[in-house]
């Protein structure tokens, strides 16, 4: 090769080594950038100049130098499809385990939230002090007659419902903090599906030429990794670069068309259920064109299955969205339900194993306004049955009865608007007489003959003993009020333990995950620096490549010329 050409060798490696080094220098100015992924150099030989063939082709060649081929990101697709899938999975017990704390803290058995232990069991060291609506009850049947007792039991009895009703109150309002959660996640799933379009279609123009969109490919790469925690995800590049993407095995972005995901307002509840607007079937459109969407209309367009069994076997367990939804339910679940009565009154086999056990919420509330309902029935059972003693005895006898002849009821259905008393007896409906809370001495336990009514003292506390309620369908062990609750908090701490537990383990292997990939993906700034160093006396030593043939082609020239 002449001396002239030998200049262009020098010459490419002097572009080689500043393309390497500028490079490197934005690695290490993006450090610290979110989604960044670290890109590197990537060197070849230039094609050679054949000088001579022979004929056992052992052929004299020159090289041109070095040629820059391209800036490549490094990135493993295995270890993102499992980060992705794992980081979902633990996105989903972070929800389940969150929601367990919250109903933690509504029944406050930690000294925090509504203390309804103390409202229905008491919980004082000092026996002066009468707390609950148990040691009410208690010291009622040992002196029945007491004014004192009588406005005590009045009074536990209207805190206890009171508690009840803020903490079932409060269950129902983590639910309207969850329903909006799901809008917000929805909102997210459908401004990443329409940011993923845009990069698809710059980087498919700016790829079609030479050039290599590598932090278009970043930020592309930034939005799978967020919505792969709404929910699960799977998606495909093709040899343009184009990605396309499936959200719970329905495409979500493909051929430049982002399918949107629509919610339905539940309009008892407000409860949001998301859709998939492509999947829908409408037949009924406002004055503006706009499709009038009812609960018919989404069948079989629903994003999400809540019946399928929760199993990380089937990946069923993947995504905040999902977790959100098992976890706030569809509806405010009553005792009923316990028992397979739908909300619509109706007996469906199976109802509660497959509508309110899978969720958090529903299925304390369900247990909750069972231990109300049997407690406020039981109570107003034992005082009618007290009043239809006396009958038997003396049929003009108005013991425990009220002016209108009836018995007298503690607990009463709240009243509509129109005077009409509701017909549901669930936490939310019930309220004390207002009568007894102003005269506590209707409740007088002193019968016809004046004697005290232990009869029906007796019967009291044997509703407050009798083991006979069960805490859902699938426990058989029978129960005392006191009981039930203790096993119904016992219930909330094992499970929020399992979860914990659960949500520990998961955290963990989305972290082991993380730091591996982080080992590919991330910037290192001791190798950059390290690298920029070897770019750069790479740099000189072309530079003084360079500065050779220079001066051995002055000296020629100088020396010809003479």
């Amino acid at each position: 090769m002449s001396l002239m050409g030998s200049l262009y060798t020098g010459v490419s490696g002097l572009q080689t080594s500043n393309n390497a080094l500028n490079t490197t220098a934005h690695n290490m100015s993006n450090l610290d950038t979110q989604g960044y992924t670290r890109q590197q150099a990537a060197q070849g030989t230039r094609n050679y100049v054949t000088l001579q063939k022979s004929a056992t082709k052992n052929w004299m060649q020159t090289g041109l130098g070095v040629n820059y081929t391209r800036t490549r990101q490094e990135r493993d697709t295995i270890l993102d499809r499992n980060f992705r899938r794992e980081s979902g999975r633990s996105a989903f017990y972070d929800v389940s385990a969150a929601a367990l704390e919250e109903i933690e803290y509504i029944l406050g058995e930690s000294n925090e939230g509504h203390e309804f232990s103390s409202a229905l069991i008491g919980d004082h060291s000092d026996a002066n002090v009468k707390d609950g609506l148990w040691q009410a009850v208690q010291e009622l049947a040992n002196d029945p007659v007491s004014s004192v007792n009588q406005d005590l039991f009045v009074t536990k009895a209207y805190e206890f419902i009171t508690k009840a009703k803020a903490v079932y109150d409060s269950l129902c309002t983590y639910q309207d903090n969850m329903n909006k959660k799901v809008k917000t996640d929805v909102d997210m799933v459908n401004k990443f599906a329409q940011e993923i379009e845009q990069l698809n279609r710059q980087i498919m123009r700016i790829e079609a030429g030479q050039e290599h969109a590598n932090d278009l490919r970043d930020r592309r790469n930034y939005l799978l990794d967020e919505l792969a925690k709404i929910g699960s995800i799977s998606y495909s590049e093709d040899p343009s670069g184009y990605v396309s993407v499936r959200f719970e095995e329905v495409d979500l972005v493909k051929g430049s068309m982002v399918n949107e995901m629509c919610l339905y307002t539940d309009l008892d509840t407000g409860f949001y259920t998301p859709y998939w607007k492509m999947l829908a079937s409408f037949d009924k459109f406002d004055e503006k064109g706009n499709p009038i969407v009812s609960k018919k209309n989404i069948e079989g367009a629903e994003v999400f299955d809540l019946h399928a069994q929760i199993s990380s076997m089937y990946n069923t367990d993947i995504g905040s969205l999902k977790g959100t939804l098992l976890a706030r339910g569809d509806h405010r679940a009553t005792y009923r339900e316990l028992d397979d009565i739908n909300p619509d009154g109706e007996y469906e086999e199976g109802w509660y194993d497959t509508n309110i056990s899978q969720s958090i919420v529903m299925n304390v509330q369900a247990e909750f306004d069972r231990l109300v309902h049997v407690i406020t029935s039981k109570i107003n059972q034992v005082i009618a049955d007290g009043a239809d003693r006396a009958r038997e005895i003396n049929p003009d006898s108005n013991y425990l009865r009220d002016k209108n002849g009836d018995p007298i009821r503690v607990f009463l259905p709240m009243v509509e608007y129109d005077g009409t008393a509701q017909t549901s007896w669930t936490t939310r409906n019930i309220i004390i007489n207002s009568d007894l809370r102003q005269n506590p001495s209707l409740l007088n336990f002193r019968l016809d003959e004046h004697s005290e009514d232990h009869d029906t003292m007796e019967a009291m506390k044997k509703a407050f003993e009798e083991a006979i309620y069960t805490l859902n369908p699938n426990v058989e062990t029978p129960l005392t009020f006191q009981d039930y609750y203790k096993n119904l908090v016992s219930q909330i701490a094992n499970t929020g333990y399992v979860f914990r537990g659960i949500q520990e383990n998961q955290t963990q292997a989305t972290d082991a995950l993380a730091y591996a990939r982080e080992e590919i993906v991330g910037v290192s700034s001791d190798e950059e620096l390290t690298n920029m160093i070897m770019y750069q006396n790479a740099y000189n030593a072309s530079s003084r490549y360079i500065n050779v043939i220079s001066e051995m082609l002055d000296h020629l020239l100088s020396t010809l010329g003479r």
